[in-house]
């Protein structure tokens, strides 16, 4: 029963159908790249990658430009939580062009930093291909987080037996940062927040106050040339890049 599982999950990946994957690229690294990312990549002929606006480089296209050359190369502007940008209109024009494609024979990767199921967007644009196009064969090959990145760089156990993991965004105020960091205290509960960012200040203080900055663990820049892994205390800039995250056990 368990093989006949194993080989089912295994023909999910083996066709000769034009299809849409969605590729977890890992945080930076090329070294990162799983074997099924960089398969998927040289089988198909059409790469779809996020940018921030027209002006700006894709991270996740930089990761895997080894791969992509000689390829139909599509950027697509992601909302990343901007007010400028309609999210809802930006999907629809992206699944709208990802299903030409496939309809003309041409299998499509969306490439998709870090993980496909940490905080992706491209899951927006699956959902309205799998309710909206229901022939076209969809998969999602995972790829390494910045959390596990920055875990394994710091020799960091996210998660131990008797131990709950929370991952959240970062809060917007230093009430609700100090609700988070209650609700861990001595409940064997590892907190893991992401997108710092321009909310460094609130967080430093916050940390401060709560006098654990010392055990706290930041990451930023994860798997690029200027990434940074220390504990919260050295770090003395006022702000932080967009890819930066918080590691926080009370418990040790």
């Amino acid at each position: 029963m368990i093989k006949n599982k194993f080989i089912s999950l295994l023909n999910r990946y083996k066709t000769d159908l034009p299809t849409f994957t969605i590729i977890g690229v890992g945080p930076g690294d090329p070294s990162l790249l799983t074997i099924a990312a960089i398969d998927a990549i040289k089988k198909a002929k059409v790469i779809v990658f996020p940018i921030s606006d027209d002006n700006k480089k894709s991270f996740a296209a930089e990761i895997v430009k080894k791969y992509t050359k000689f390829k139909k190369t599509i950027p697509i502007i992601f909302p990343m939580a901007r007010k400028d940008f309609d999210p809802d209109q930006i999907w629809s024009n992206a699944v709208e062009k990802i299903v030409k494609f496939i309809q003309n024979g041409e299998s499509v990767v969306l490439l998709c930093l870090g993980d496909t199921s940490l905080f992706a967007s491209s899951s927006n644009i699956l959902r309205l291909i799998k309710n909206n196009h229901a022939e076209i064969l969809t998969k999602t090959i995972p790829g390494i987080s910045s959390i596990s990145a920055a875990a394994a760089l710091n020799n960091f156990d996210l998660v131990k037996k008797g131990e709950t993991l929370i991952i959240k965004e970062c809060p917007s105020s230093d009430l609700e940062l100090t609700s988070l960091i209650s609700e861990i205290r001595g409940n064997k509960t590892v907190l893991v927040i992401m997108k710092v960012g321009k909310r460094w200040n609130i967080v430093r203080k916050t940390l401060e106050k709560e006098e654990i900055i010392n055990e706290s663990i930041i990451a930023l820049n994860v798997g690029m040339p200027d990434q940074i892994i220390q504990y919260a205390s050295q770090y003395k800039k006022d702000t932080m890049p967009y890819f930066s995250l918080l590691l926080i056990r009370l418990n040790l």
